[in-house]
């Protein structure tokens, strides 16, 4: 009789920690969810910006940018990244197509060659053309991209983790931190590493709301606590009235941008 007591307390316990499992599964899901939600809408937009390189030396290096991104519905959104300067980079650009599932398709034009490179899945988790951004940061957040894990609630923030569902990521897990009272804005994410250590920290500010609608974080800073180096991303201000289409996503697009 006591062993039979034992067993179904130990059933009783699985099955509670099984529920639980569940539900902090489900409520991660429910807030990613309402972070894409929030943000719907957009259509399309173009933003110049500054990158701040910082080496674990504490030198410095900048270089300006144009990021120009598409939003689809059916599928991830498209986005192409044009370096303006300095000299050694100018005209260097990336395209991405980010799908909801299944690797992104991503394409790198080297001005210096005059050709396009297209950037494996294998290389995603490599850096984004000398930052602490890796090619994988670039995509937009899909819901379908990852599952989900809440973990707590704190003053409005909300802290989940998210787990790669694609095996060729570059980490293992992020946590992330969403403002609830602010449409679930992320306002930091730390990456771990396919060792499961902490990799990186991406931290979010100084946000402007557009359009009485969408959160736009004007000054992005990832630290790199294994290398010990930083990059910090300072944008200018965002035109949603731009009309972007398929055919400013193209390789051709690609090529035009760099020139």
């Amino acid at each position: 009789m006591k062993n039979i007591k034992i067993l179904f307390a130990l059933t009783a316990l699985i099955f509670s920690d099984n529920l639980l499992a569940q539900d902090a599964a489900s409520k991660g899901l429910e807030v990613a969810k309402a972070a894409e939600k929030a943000d719907l809408g957009f259509g399309s937009s173009v933003v110049d910006l500054q990158m701040v390189l910082k080496n674990k030396n504490g030198q410095t290096s900048e270089r300006t940018l144009t990021t120009r991104t598409l939003e689809l519905t059916e599928d991830g959104d498209k986005s192409l990244i044009t370096f303006n300067s300095p000299k050694d980079v100018k005209g260097t650009a990336t395209l991405t197509f980010t799908h909801k599932v299944g690797s992104d398709d991503q394409w790198l034009y080297l001005p210096s060659i005059k050709r396009v490179k297209r950037i494996s899945s294998n290389n995603k988790s490599g850096p984004f053309v000398g930052s602490e951004f890796a090619y994988e940061d670039l995509s937009s957040q899909e819901v379908e991209k990852y599952t989900y894990k809440f973990l707590k609630e704190e003053n409005g923030i909300i802290t989940v983790e998210q787990d790669p569902v694609d095996p060729k990521s570059g980490y293992t897990k992020r946590l992330v931190q969403y403002n609830k009272s602010k449409g679930y804005r992320i306002e930091k994410v730390e990456f771990y590493d396919r060792k499961g250590a902490l990799l990186k920290t991406l931290n979010y500010g100084n946000y402007k709301l557009y359009k009485n609608k969408f959160w736009r974080a004007l000054e992005l800073h990832m630290v790199n606590h294994q290398s010990r180096k930083e990059t910090k991303l300072i944008f200018g201000e965002y035109d949603f009235d731009i009309q972007l289409t398929d055919e400013s996503f193209t390789e051709n697009a690609l090529k035009r941008a760099g020139r």
